[in-house]
């Protein structure tokens, strides 16, 4: 590597390079004074791409395309542009730390293995076929230098002697447990709070280096090995680790979970969720997120009084988590409690901007007056408010139930509709394999869109399918869908060990479900539209039998007569369900 001075910067544009450093001349050819004048060539090369000295940006020491030695592997043709690294090792300075190699003893970036990528690769191409690989041994005599940028079109040595099975690495809980890593139990608070700028943590997340991070490297790689992770998912939860490792006020203590999820907004290439589970299955995550209905609810009661807020805030825990005392309550579905939030929370407003502060001065005309006059808005709030002041009397909080004795309003009915046959054979026969299998699913057997995230692989076998207790055997359009999609997930996602059917991107490496957007793709066609279609289809085959379509589709009384009052109103020359030729 040339240590010459670069040229400096031209003194009146500040963009291109002086025209000579000697005899010194403070202007480029453009801005000379009296020109500006052509720049000549390059006195070596002849290329028309001037630099300064007579020299282009190829020739000169201290030209951007300059040739010289990779910093890293010592490799021939690596340039300034990219600071004097190969590909390669731009990507070793990105993720692993810079020490002595424990082989050639130069300080440099290395690897897992604590040795840098010139004894690396070395080792590699004096590797015998069959054997295992020595880096100490092969470097001992010598290292073989290469150019740089070339090393994938190097072949790679048949196997002698095939490699037996990989032993499959243990689950985390017993790596942590043979590591003994355990987290401090002591917190270091902070004085003032900073905010690192994410250029300058991104630096020092290269050259971190602690128990917590070390031992999570070795997690990591025994956990991708489990999940299937490819190398790009491996190193983002590596690179999230290292950024999340440098706002640590407490060194070797548990991460938040919340710090980790902050990640994503600032830096690119990085994996939130996949490092909370990681963090998770090895003990050293702080779970402090706050849930989306505690969020909620802290959004929609803010600015309320106090005794209010304290009311609802027994209202919230209840619905929460429960209760065991008198009187019993089971805790509530979250998406039942954030509706009920959303549905009052206008109402508790009004009732505060009109002097109340407590709800236990609300009576049955304060509500009359704030409700809708009718439609499905009036029944939401109603369902929420008799929700809140049920509780609130059973905890004796308030004097009366002030809802209980008004009417319960209906919602509108809508009538169940068929859909067009030939939106259902599009959606059967989608080049999407996961759409069309799910399509089919709906379609023949009426499945549900949580029962479909949930489907597992052990629910279906010899061409039977197990939901509920209940043995459905497949349709025959169902198979060949059943059989791409297998296909297609076994060669996407060949190592994930998902229990669940349908998998996506980012449940590939996890053990989560898909979302409930995930069946229906990029479609128009919807799963529940699709159900009704089907559940319409038993109604005219079965002549309206109640008991036959409550049994089949897991649906009430009043829901299935809600599909047989169409009956009369379908028309018997409509196209029957589209089935395979």
């Amino acid at each position: 590597m040339n240590n010459t001075k670069p040229p400096a910067n031209c003194r009146a544009c500040q963009v291109e390079r002086v025209a000579w450093s000697e005899p010194r001349v403070d202007f480029c050819y453009s801005c000379l004074p009296g020109g500006p004048f052509a720049a000549p060539a390059c006195t070596a090369c002849g290329s028309d791409r001037y630099f300064n000295n007579g020299l282009c940006d190829a020739c000169h020491p201290r030209g951007p395309l300059h040739i010289e030695t990779c910093l890293g592997c010592l490799a021939w043709g690596a340039s300034r542009r990219y600071r004097s690294l190969c590909w390669t090792c731009r990507w070793w300075k990105t993720h692993y730390l810079q020490a002595d190699c424990r082989s050639c003893r130069r300080h440099t970036f290395i690897n897992e293995s604590r040795v840098c990528r010139l004894c690396w690769e070395h080792a590699h191409h004096r590797r015998e076929p069959g054997r295992a690989l020595d880096v100490i041994g092969a470097n001992q005599d010598g290292q073989q230098l290469f150019f740089a940028n070339s090393q994938s079109s190097r072949q790679t040595s048949r196997r002698r002697v095939p490699y037996p099975n990989k032993h499959r690495a243990p689950r985390l809980s017993n790596v942590a447990a043979g590591q003994r890593f355990v987290a401090v139990d002591w917190e270091q608070l902070a004085l003032f709070e900073h905010t690192i700028a994410p250029k300058v943590r991104r630096t020092r997340a290269v050259g971190i280096d602690t128990p917590l991070v070390r031992f999570c490297d070795s997690a990591i790689r025994d956990h991708a090995t489990v999940h299937g992770w490819s190398r790009k998912h491996t190193n983002d939860v590596r690179r999230t680790l290292r950024l999340v490792s440098v706002d640590q006020h407490t060194p070797d203590a548990k991460i938040n979970a919340s710090d980790i999820l902050k990640v994503p907004s600032q830096h690119s290439n990085v994996s939130a969720v996949s490092t909370i589970d990681l963090l998770t299955a090895v003990g050293l995550l702080n779970d402090d997120r706050t849930s989306v209905e505690q969020r909620c609810f802290v959004a929609q009661t803010t600015g309320l009084p106090a005794t209010m807020r304290s009311d609802l805030q027994v209202w919230f825990d209840i619905m929460t988590n429960g209760s065991t005392i008198t009187p019993r309550r089971h805790p509530r579905d979250p998406a039942t409690t954030i509706l009920h939030i959303r549905a009052f929370a206008p109402i508790l407003r009004i009732w505060a901007s009109q002097g109340h502060d407590t709800l236990a001065s609300i009576e049955r005309n304060d509500i009359v007056a704030v409700l809708p006059d009718n439609g499905p808005r009036r029944h939401t709030i109603e369902q929420g408010l008799r929700s809140l002041f049920r509780i609130l009397k059973g905890r004796k909080l308030v004097f009366v139930d002030p809802i209980r004795t008004l009417p319960a309003t209906d919602t509108n009915t809508t009538i169940p509709l068929p859909l067009d046959a030939g939106a259902v054979r599009n959606a059967l026969n989608s080049s999407r394999p996961a759409t069309a299998l799910c399509a089919a699913l709906v379609a023949f057997h009426g499945l549900t869109v949580g029962e479909l995230c949930n489907l597992q692989l052990t629910d279906i076998r010899d061409r039977q399918l197990h939901l509920d207790g209940r043995v459905i055997p497949l349709a025959k359009p169902v198979i060949p869908r059943l059989s791409a999609w297998l296909d297609h997930r076994t060669a996407k996602w060949p190592a994930t060990i998902n229990p669940h059917l349908l998998v996506s991107v980012k449940t590939g490496p996890r053990l989560t479900p898909v979302s409930r957007g995930f069946p229906q793709g990029r479609q128009g066609l919807a799963i529940q539209a699709l159900r009704e279609d089907r559940i319409l289809d038993e109604v005219r085959a079965s002549g309206g039998d109640v008991r036959r379509i409550c049994e089949l589709f897991g649906i009430s009384v009043e829901t299935a007569i809600r599909y047989t009052t169409t009956l009369d109103h379908t028309n018997d020359d409509e196209t029957p369900l589209p089935t395979d030729d």
